[in-house]
């Protein structure tokens, strides 16, 4: 039989907030264990909420972002259930009317196609402490330092259908929180964190199969690999006449499998109901409107100026435009440089290759965007060969911290400069005529190849420094 997966994804997004999201507790990362859980955060007697502002401006501004409906009326209600790390008992979450409804992402997928996946609802909450499992024998810890972190969680419809378009769904709301700066989008931190929710069923058929949960995701690799080995999980059970339980599972990378954590809760087991601490939530339309109108360039409409007005290919724009430092970067270099294409081969190049090799982020470059743009500059003046440029690229990159104006110093002392004296390439020229007179021969019987074989003797006489071009009609010249 051949088996369609159907999966959708709950996305919990850690809001850039100073405080939290009922309390006046710091959500900075790293602190000692329960050094930032105070008395609102753990629910002592007597204590009252307070919603921050902030939060809530974050999360009309992601609403707004995936053309949903922003909903002015929302409710705030309590997720009753009992785990060690839950002080309250309860967690205050939204529930039947959250504050944005309906919207979309569209996804461009590596092929070429787009795939538009709806996304049911986002609404506010407050996180859970943390359960440490690893530092006492025997025993767990509980650190209650993230609990009442302001937390967006943003529930898919169950549109995707492969593993891929779960993690470039995955990559992409990444790349759309950052943009907007509701969220720094440290996966290593847990600034965002991922819940797949996979069954399959016959293809064809309109019905859903059982459906399991994958818990805490943080990787856009491993979003990926959980996927793919449940949905063969899901597979081989029902293939052996087996049945799916609903339950929520565990993905372990070292072993690249998913377990069995515990049965699958339903809505009802929760109990909700309107926290009675708390009004409702009304905003005004004015407040929206003001998002609204601060909103930044998104993603996509980057990547369509990108292609549109600088003529690059849909890859690449969709490349530059995916993270939105790296986009920053390019626009700094390109303002000063003014060539776009050269902007994107060297950010996509060598840059990239340099950052990669060391484990560093576009704002850790040793090479900053006025370096770059200059050095594209002098190759495009021909003041640079494309080796010397190389060369130069790798000097910035091993000297860092180099004001912008030296870059032309350092093409001096490192004697990077391209050779423009006419006279003196005609030497060398005629000296590598004369000294292969068989290549010669061959080169006026027509066989041009072998012109890239007198190119590359004058570039390996010249240490590079010799325009490719100009040898090129002088060697001709010389014919």
């Amino acid at each position: 039989m051949s088996w369609e997966p159907v999966i959708g994804l709950e996305i919990h997004v850690q809001l850039a907030t100073r405080s939290k999201i009922f309390s006046g507790a710091s959500t900075a990362f790293g602190a000692e264990p329960n050094a930032q859980a105070c008395a609102v955060d753990l629910g002592l007697p007597g204590v009252l909420p307070v919603l921050n502002e902030q939060a809530v401006a974050m999360a009309v501004k992601f609403g707004l972002a995936i053309g949903a409906e922003v909903h002015l009326d929302s409710v705030f209600d309590r997720k009753n259930y009992f785990y060690p790390d839950l002080p309250k008992g309860y967690q205050i979450s939204q529930f039947e009317t959250p504050i944005v409804g309906r919207g979309e992402i569209t996804l461009h997928m590596d092929d070429g196609n787009d795939r538009v996946v709806g996304i049911t609802r986002a609404h506010l909450e407050e996180d859970a402490g943390k359960s440490v499992h690893d530092l006492f024998a025997g025993q767990t810890g509980i650190d209650l330092n993230r609990t009442g972190t302001p937390l967006l969680e943003v529930v898919s419809e169950p549109d995707m259908r492969t593993a891929a378009e779960a993690a470039t769904y995955f990559k992409q709301m990444h790349a759309l929180v950052r943009y907007l700066k509701i969220c720094d989008g440290n996966l290593a931190e847990g600034s965002m964190r991922c819940d797949a929710n996979v069954s399959v069923r016959p293809l064809g058929s309109s019905e859903f199969g059982e459906r399991t949960e994958i818990k805490n995701i943080n990787s856009f690799r491993f979003v990926e690999r959980a996927i793919n080995f449940e949905i063969q999980r899901h597979i081989d059970v029902l293939e052996s006449g087996g049945t799916i339980e609903r339950e929520t599972r565990l993905y372990d990378p070292d072993r690249d499998e998913t377990r069995a954590m515990r049965g699958k809760e339903m809505s009802e087991d929760y109990r909700y109901f309107p926290d009675p601490d708390l009004l409702p939530l009304t905003i005004s339309q004015t407040l929206v409107d003001q998002i609204a109108a601060d909103m930044p360039e998104l993603p996509d409409a980057r990547r369509q100026r990108y292609t549109a007005e600088l003529g690059l290919t849909p890859y690449d724009a969709g490349w530059l435009s995916n993270d939105p430092d790296i986009a920053a970067y390019f626009d700094d270099v390109l303002d000063a440089c003014g060539n776009a294409k050269q902007s994107a081969n060297w950010i996509m190049g060598d840059l990239s290759a340099f950052l990669n090799r060391e484990d560093l982020s576009i704002n850790q470059s040793p090479v900053s965007s006025a370096q770059l743009a200059q050095l594209i500059t002098r190759l495009d003046d021909n003041t640079l060969s494309s080796k010397t440029a190389k060369q130069l690229f790798e000097a910035l990159w091993k000297e860092g911290g180099q004001e912008d104006g030296e870059v032309d110093a350092l093409i001096e002392s490192l004697g990077l400069k391209q050779m423009s004296d006419s006279g003196e390439l005609e030497a060398i020229v005629e000296q590598i005529l004369a000294d292969n007179p068989d290549q010669l021969e061959q080169l006026r019987g027509g066989k041009d190849k072998v012109l890239g074989f007198f190119v590359g003797q004058v570039m390996k006489q010249t240490q590079g420094k010799a325009n490719p071009q100009q040898v090129n009609e002088i060697i001709r010249s010389k014919l």
